[in-house]
């Protein structure tokens, strides 16, 4: 289509993205642009350019920043982990709302766990249920994954005597927030753990093949026939924030082996049912949740009182059921769309009511208000600052590695979404400025303190 792109940008579009549907007559010239800033999620279609038929209407989506300050671009569209205040497309033009898509972990960017950071942005797709379009259960592809028979008890028995521990760890990205492996290392203390992955190994994978990370992340089925048969998970996000929960929780489930978690501080909320999963911040300490593993390890009637989600109708929590049944996207499922397009889809129709009641707004001369812009909240993402996993901040030694690293990147992504928030409200453009804000602000701060 020759039409598909504003005048003096040369790019073709391939075909178009078919989408719900609807009786949007206008030709490509005519529709919104929603624009991706961050070009490494597009094209998800085919093309550099797409036209998507959504409910409400349609519109063009693009990767071409040539037509970043065209009148007809709406929506830029950023990935939270691309995200870079110090790059961010200035001046910001009034006539184009911000989305943001960020269901990585906080840690990939900490701008937006304060409130000047999200709300830099009108629209928001995250893993926070508060979420304008949210992505909380992205790695959970429905009931069925969840009810996967687990391996019989009599075999993880049998594991456990052959010289096996009742826990595994899996885990090769070692400095993160959450200092996973400070708590994991105290808890090695009080009962066997066999760690695999480069955080804190001691123990070989039986062949080349499984020790290869690709072979974990397409749950090749000979790895996940291996680690089925513990009987304890440590499952630990590497940060920490409500909602925030991935297939390091689902996976173990998923195989029938008890997740011990850390992580979304409301994962009760989505648990099949009420003992599915060992909290470990349900424990005074590593010692004392050890005890209650080998208690659990010693008692297989106890046991498996975790894995009764499995059996017919043990899946007892409506939210859980009716967030699967409510979400529009697809997890691995072909005939649902991607949460990509369904974001696209969402931010489309809100460009085509805004443009729509803006028109009306010009025809009544007023009398119809305009419409008013709509701004993300600190609960879209809202992430609380990192703590250590074991013991307190007070405990730790001058020059810890992890204090020094994620508790400044905290406080000084604060600090970024502070100056580029100064810099759109002042209308200023120039790179440059950016860090003269953020040493102005380094400068308040430490007066203060």
């Amino acid at each position: 289509a020759q039409d598909a792109v504003p005048p003096g940008a040369a790019f073709v579009a391939a075909a178009s993205y078919r989408g719900p549907g609807n009786n949007d007559t206008r030709s490509n010239k005519a529709l919104p642009i929603l624009l991706w800033w961050s070009g490494s999620l597009f094209p998800h279609f085919p093309g550099d350019t797409e036209r998507i038929d959504c409910r409400r209407g349609s519109c063009l989506v693009t990767r071409s920043r040539r037509v970043a300050r065209h009148r007809r671009t709406k929506a830029l569209i950023f990935y939270g982990t691309d995200f870079r205040a110090y790059e961010a497309p200035l001046p910001r033009l009034p006539h184009q709302t911000w989305a943001l898509f960020h269901e990585e972990s906080p840690m990939n960017n900490y701008v937006l766990s304060h409130s000047p950071g999200i709300r830099l942005f009108n629209y928001t797709a995250t893993f926070r249920r508060e979420s304008d379009y949210p992505l909380t259960l992205q790695w959970l592809p429905g009931t069925g994954y969840l009810r996967a028979p687990a391996v019989p008890l009599a075999e993880k028995d049998a594991w456990r005597r052959k010289g096996y521990g009742p826990v595994l760890y899996m885990q090769s990205h070692c400095d993160v927030p959450s200092d996973r492996d400070r708590y994991v290392r105290e808890l090695m203390k009080y009962i066997q753990v066999d760690s695999y992955g480069k955080c804190l190994h001691n123990r070989e994978l039986p062949s080349e093949r499984l020790r290869d990370t690709s072979t974990a992340t397409t749950e090749d089925s000979e790895f996940m026939t291996f680690i089925a048969r513990y009987k304890f998970h440590l499952a630990l996000e590497n940060a920490i924030c409500d909602d925030y929960m991935t297939e390091k929780l689902w996976r173990p489930m998923h195989l029938g082996a008890v997740p011990v978690y850390r992580g979304s501080p409301a994962v009760r909320d989505w648990m099949p049912n009420n003992l599915s999963i060992i909290l470990i911040d349900d424990f005074d300490s590593p010692q004392e949740l050890a005890k209650y593993l080998d208690f659990l390890d010693k008692n297989g009637e106890e046991y498996l009182k975790y894995l009764e989600y499995k059996n017919i109708d043990g899946i007892k929590n409506q939210f859980l059921l009716e967030s699967l049944e409510k979400r529009e996207w697809g997890v691995n499922d072909m005939t649902l769309p991607n949460y990509l397009n369904g974001f696209e889809c969402f931010i489309c129709d809100k460009e085509n009511t805004r443009v729509k009641e803006e028109q009306e707004h010009k025809k009544s001369r007023g009398k119809i208000p305009a419409p008013r812009p709509h701004i993300a909240q600190f609960k879209h993402m809202g992430c609380p600052m990192p703590t250590p996993g074991f013991g307190s901040v007070e405990d730790l030694p001058e020059g810890d590695s992890w204090k020094e690293m994620w508790l400044q990147d905290y406080w000084q992504s604060l600090d970024q979404g502070e100056a580029l928030t100064a810099m759109i409200h002042r209308n200023e453009s120039h790179q440059g400025r950016f860090w003269d804000y953020m040493h102005e602000i380094f400068l308040k701060r430490t007066r203060q303190h």
